[in-house]
């Protein structure tokens, strides 16, 4: 005979707390029923939460419920009619057991049939854990204090790209190294660099785009290991003023590329030094570098700021502007 489940949730996010209830519950049972509810407005968008659960329980059956109605019994009379509507639309078969990480799952499995079973933290007394007792709220408010305990998808959601932009011999290299210093943030290389190492010849517009392509698979493909942090010493944006400084041309598919969550524009005010691979040690070239640069953030339409300042004044300027992030 197939045992049929059912929980419902918000999962603002879900975390590693919902996930376990989850398979917790699917373990006990044939076939079982996540509801994915949601209001408009909410901080993250339901519709986005309801795409996160149907990739972190594929062998059950995900539905969302966007309507407004009411959250609590003292919101209306009609309340346990609203929902038994509601949960019956989900889950039209008769329910075997309701699974719930809270209490309210032995009036809801009273209201709408079967079996409540408690599996969550909170009924079992366990709010101090850190998986069992995890709330979304908490998460919410401080989604690094919590990491390891977010899936993926709420990772990715949650992770900011701040890449590093500006001329040359503005301190970007160096300034990365302090910031991961303090944040354990991973850092993406330039691959710029390391193709004129290898290579030593006069750079090609298909050079130049291979550049951009690389530059954005290596930030890509570094995020699945990042932390709430990742830092990029440039990106496909710095490659398109290359483009135009070096050969007048702006290449769209470099302005198209992916962006960063944030860009760290650096003044040139620190002193040039050659390190055997930058171009423009002559004054004007390196103004008029620094104005392409800066421009190409403009028409990109991305939120930048500017660093500036000497030594620990540099790193301060940038540290404020990743902290001031959104």
């Amino acid at each position: 005979m197939t045992k049929r489940g059912f929980l419902l949730g918000k999962f603002m996010p879900p975390h590693a707390g919902h996930l376990s209830l989850i398979r917790a519950a699917r373990a006990l049972v044939d076939e079982l029923t996540v509801l994915v509810c949601w209001l408009p407005g909410d901080p993250i968008p339901g519709e986005t939460r309801l795409q996160w659960m149907h990739a972190l329980a594929p062998d059950c059956r995900v539905v969302g419920h966007g309507e407004i109605v009411p959250q609590a019994p003292e919101d209306s009379a009609g309340f346990w009619q609203i929902w038994r509507a509601i949960v019956a639309a989900a889950h039209p078969e008769p329910i075997d057991y309701v699974f719930a990480g809270e209490d309210y799952g032995a009036e809801l499995a009273r209201q709408v049939g079967g079996l409540f079973v408690p599996l969550g933290g909170r009924v079992l007394g366990l709010a101090g854990d850190p998986v069992a007792g995890l709330s979304a709220s908490a998460v919410r408010a401080d989604p690094a204090a919590h990491w390891p305990y977010l899936p993926a998808p709420v990772q990715a959601h949650y992770r900011r790209t701040v890449c590093l932009h500006g001329a040359e011999s503005t301190g970007k290299s160096t300034l990365a190294d302090a910031l991961a210093a303090e944040t354990g943030a991973l850092i993406v290389g330039e691959y710029g660099r390391s193709h004129c190492e290898v290579h030593r010849k006069p750079l090609t517009h298909d050079d130049l785009l291979l550049i951009g392509r690389a530059q954005t698979a290596m930030i890509a493909a570094a995020a699945e290991w990042a932390g709430p942090l990742l830092i990029a010493d440039t990106d496909a944006l710095m490659t398109a003023a290359w483009t135009e400084m070096l050969l007048g041309t702006r290449p769209p598919e470099l302005m198209a590329a992916a962006r960063c969550d944030l860009y760290l524009l650096f003044e040139p005010d620190l002193p040039w030094v050659d390190d055997g691979t930058r171009f423009f040690s002559d004054p004007a070239d390196r103004h008029r570098f620094a104005m392409i640069v800066e421009q190409v953030l403009v028409d990109a339409g991305v939120p930048f700021a500017r660093v500036s300042g000497q030594g620990e004044a540099r790193l301060a300027a940038a540290r404020a502007a990743i902290g001031a992030m959104t």
